[in-house]
């Protein structure tokens, strides 16, 4: 380990022990108290907004429009039904007392987990770094931030956002690689938020098992399309071009591959193209003036574009697009089909705006292909038949669903948003983002006279009789 290791490890413990002994103050406080600091980080995201934007124009030429609505609006949002909805919340829960207890008082009490690590991604660096924040706050914790170093620009404004509010002994964020994420992760956090991808998410895991730390995962995964002959081709592919070009493909929501019925793909594909051509123009548009964002790094831009040379490589045919442009990580929305089912772009998540086209015969035989692959994140249907999307619900696993639509469920924060197994592990967003960074406690009072006594020993002749009335009748 070099001195300057030595020195950023020195840090970390430092303000590692500043949060565990500031965690008891944030545990005890009141609703009140965090909502203010909630409306107090929503004045300030909204103060900078414009500085946000240039971060993320500076990190991957993200259009203000997409980081106004993209970004900023569901951190907004988040915070506003944090507020909305934070002293119901942390309101003691009262729950029934069985009789053969009668006397006692049960209820559970919602306490802050302590102290929290929460890694975030470079793909909506700003949203997925301060909406779990925004829930560790509302839920009482002290936290260490951890944003990608993919997205320098983001990740300094972050810091410096939060620096202007938050003492270090609450609020702290570490810039750096993976070797500062190694060193946090060797703390003894009590609960870790980590977004990533699934081999990184089961390091985290690995990590947080040594101490035993509840973790929650967003992962990714191949979200998959289905599109039934019942659906509205027309609107399914301007819902789909639009979620699979956001932020240029790289969300993990974004719809990874299509399966469509053989009698539809033709026609489908002509539409996608329509839409694309709509919402972007054409290759001989000037695409430095085109509001589109660019692949986070080289390193990215290349692993996309291999995977589709390699997918051409075995036959697959580019119907659209396929322009990569190495000089500024950019490129444009793809289609592709003919698609050899061993080809590494439908095994590898692709996060990015190339959009594999499958061809089936059967319902069944699109199920089969989907179940043959790790859970998804979201699967979307596409059907106007009722019975068919209840089929493919019951015949299919995935973290969440999407009827008719792509993308938009992440943006309810009414719903809880998360994967499943491959996918991630546990939910956030709005009250499931609190119960991540919360801790259940059980609480019982036990009354004057306890019921239970009767079978306290040493046991009477009745004793028995009576335990196996109570075990008939309550």
């Amino acid at each position: 380990m070099d001195i300057n290791s030595i020195e950023i490890k020195k840090e970390i413990d430092r303000v590692f022990n500043l949060q565990v002994n500031n965690k008891w103050k944030l545990r005890r406080s009141s609703a009140r108290d965090r909502i203010k600091k909630l409306k107090m980080l929503k004045s300030y995201i909204i103060n900078y907004m414009e500085e946000i934007e240039k971060a993320l124009y500076d990190d991957f030429k993200k259009p203000e429009e997409e980081v106004l609505s993209t970004e900023i609006y569901p951190v907004i949002s988040e915070i506003k039904h944090a507020i909305k909805n934070l002293h119901k919340w942390m309101k003691d829960k009262k729950v029934k007392t069985p009789i053969a207890y009668f006397g006692a008082v049960c209820k559970i009490r919602y306490e802050s987990k302590g102290v929290s690590l929460i890694i975030s991604p470079w793909n909506f660096p700003f949203q997925l770094a301060v909406s779990p924040l925004v829930s560790a706050i509302a839920a009482g914790n002290c936290v260490i931030l951890k944003p990608s170093e993919y997205a320098p620009f983001t990740a300094e404004c972050i810091k410096k956002i939060l620096s202007c509010m938050f003492e270090e002994n609450e609020v702290a964020v570490f810039q750096g690689d993976y070797r500062i994420s190694k060193m946090l992760l060797e703390k003894p956090f009590e609960n870790i938020f980590f977004t990533g991808s699934p081999p990184v998410g089961k390091m985290v895991m690995e990590a947080a098992s040594k101490n035993l730390a509840t973790v929650t995962l967003e992962l990714g995964g191949k979200s998959p399309v289905i599109i039934h002959p019942s659906a509205d081709l027309d609107e399914a592919a301007r819902r789909i071009v639009w979620g699979k070009c956001l932020n240029a493909g790289q969300i993990c929501v974004a719809p990874d591959y299509l399966l469509i019925p053989q009698d539809k793909e033709e026609v489908f594909v002509e539409l996608t193209i329509k839409y694309i051509i709509q919402y972007y123009g054409t290759l001989e548009k000037d695409m430095e003036n085109l509001k589109y964002s660019r692949i986070i790094t080289r390193g990215h831009f290349l692993r996309i574009k291999e995977l589709v040379e390699e997918a051409v490589h075995k036959g697959a045919k580019i119907r659209y697009g396929g322009h990569f442009n190495e000089c500024d990580n950019f490129i444009y929305p793809t289609i592709i089909t003919d698609v050899d089912l061993t080809s590494k772009i439908l095994e590898e998540e692709i996060f990015g705006p190339v959009l594999p086209i499958i061809a089936y015969k059967s319902i069944d035989e699109a199920i089969e292909y989907i179940n043959s692959k790790p859970k998804p994140l979201v699967i979307y249907i596409f059907s106007r038949d009722k019975k068919t999307v209840n089929y493919l619900l019951d015949h299919t696993e995935s973290g969440d669903a999407v009827i008719n639509d792509v993308v938009v469920h992440a943006a309810n924060i009414n719903l809880p948003f998360g994967g499943f197994n491959n996918s991630g592990m546990g939910k956030s967003h709005g009250y499931y983002g609190f119960m991540a960074f919360t801790h259940e406690r059980s609480y019982m009072k036990q009354g004057k006279i306890s019921t239970l006594s009767i079978v306290y020993p040493p046991f009477g002749i009745k004793t028995k009789e009576i335990i196996k009335k109570f075990i008939k009748y309550f």
